[in-house]
């Protein structure tokens, strides 16, 4: 069956989707991030507290694009909401910010993560950290040009691998690394809070990514009952799994320990195996991130072809191959790009634009939410609950978030909104020099 919209194969089955979910979400930020959320709480109650309640209002904002991806079950995802709701600028807004910054930024932001610690593992000299993230990034785009199918196999795989990972993470905190020695709950006298913003942004930097599968939409088997439920169990998992590696960390490390811990992962499995424990880790970590950045290169690439196709972007970029029905032109142009970044050197500020960018997208997209009941308001396989409570709470949070990153990183989050608003003179000429087919 295809997608009667762009041609795409329908053959990711539920347990594909939710995987796509998990493995676009957890990525390395489980492994690193931890110990900033720590230095900016006051306890380990206090922070996982945080890490359950980013994960409740991720879970919000999946909910909202389960009812988006069920009323357009087709390729783009947010793309294709904003494009409907607030017009050709608006959607090709997102597409730029996507191409320029967030998924590209991502892929190379985690691409960085994997080569540093393929690289420790393998005991690589450090300048060989570049070219190993360049390369792990033309072999996932290498791996996706010859059809969804392997593709999704060797994401399967990738992702039950992490979750291994993860699971022998939290077996050895809570049960072998001494657990039960400091107190998990215990307020930390040293590292004063400063509140959810202050923490926020390392923890939803952690949950991004949740959106990834309303991109490949046009690839679902019966989306409008597929997603949904995906999405769902998906992000069900990714919470359980946080709270519970969060736990093992405060039961080996304590809240003080995890503050002053840079690399909790491979300190916790230190204290299991010694340098061996640290290695492994290193592996679970290195194998997570590659499975990220396959899906962050794979469902970005979908956007790009769909703007093609709608005469917003390239028109060679809008063609799928023939024979395996993938984006191949958008996908090298991706990676291509996602390449310069990491040739760039600028890790630290490209996770401050993803990161930004990311999340600022996610609640306009779903912000369309109220668009689609208003204009069309008849019945649909899945709505949002608590409408339009729950979809307002997750805008104003996130709203909140943006708010204290403009006051926290004002140059880095001037830079990317700067990259936001050139986009408009860009679409601007565009419409002069070609004719959209949605103008």
């Amino acid at each position: 069956m295809t997608s009667p919209v762009t041609g795409y194969q329908r053959s990711l089955r539920l347990r594909d989707a939710a995987l796509v979910v998990i493995g676009g979400i957890i990525g390395g930020g489980i492994f690193l991030n931890p110990g900033i959320a720590a230095q900016r709480t006051e306890s380990g109650l206090a922070l996982l507290l945080m890490w359950v309640g980013a994960g409740v209002l991720t879970l919000i904002g999946a909910l909202c694009y389960a009812e988006l991806g069920a009323r357009r079950p087709h390729a783009g995802g947010s793309y294709v909401y904003l494009r409907e709701a607030f017009g050709p600028l608006a959607g090709f807004l997102f597409g730029w910010t996507m191409l320029l910054v967030i998924y590209s930024g991502s892929s190379a932001a985690v691409a960085t993560i994997f080569a540093s610690y393929a690289a420790s593992v393998f005991g690589l000299p450090p300048g060989m950290a570049t070219p190993l993230a360049a390369g792990a990034l033309v072999l996932v785009a290498g791996i996706n040009l010859f059809g969804l199918k392997f593709g999704v196999q060797m994401q399967n795989l990738f992702t039950l691998l992490k979750l291994l990972a993860v699971a022998v993470l939290v077996v050895c905190g809570l049960f072998l690394a001494g657990a039960g020695k400091t107190s998990v709950l215990a307020v930390d006298p040293v590292h004063a809070g400063v509140g959810f913003m202050g923490a926020s942004l390392p923890v939803l930097f952690a949950y991004s990514g949740f959106t990834y599968l309303n991109n490949l939409a046009g690839e679902v088997r019966e989306p409008q009952r597929t997603l949904p439920r995906a999405l769902v169990l998906g992000m069900l998992g990714v919470i359980t799994a946080y709270a519970l590696v969060n736990v093992a960390y405060l039961a080996v490390l304590g809240h003080d320990g995890l503050a002053l811990s840079h690399t909790p992962a491979a300190d916790v499995m230190g204290k299991v195996f010694g340098s061996a424990g640290a290695k492994l880790i290193a592996v679970g970590i290195a194998i997570s991130t590659f499975g990220f950045c396959n899906i962050t290169l794979v469902a970005g690439a979908r956007v790009l072809q769909v703007m093609g196709s709608d005469g917003l972007f390239f028109a060679s970029v809008g063609r799928l191959h023939a024979r395996h029905h993938t984006p191949n032109t958008a996908l090298l142009l991706l990676t291509g790009w996602s390449i310069v970044l990491v040739l760039s050197g600028s890790y630290g500020q490209l996770l401050d634009y993803a990161t930004f960018g990311d999340w600022l997208a996610c609640a306009v997209g779903v912000s369309t939410v109220f668009w689609y009941r208003r204009r069309q308001p008849g019945e649909v396989s899945f709505k949002v609950p608590g409408y339009p409570l729950l979809p307002l709470i997750f805008i104003a949070v996130i709203a909140l978030v943006v708010v204290q990153n403009l006051r926290d990183s004002p140059v880095n989050t001037g830079i990317g909104v700067a990259i936001m608003v050139a986009g408009i003179p860009v679409y601007w000429i565009w419409r002069r020099l070609f004719r959209p087919v949605h103008p």
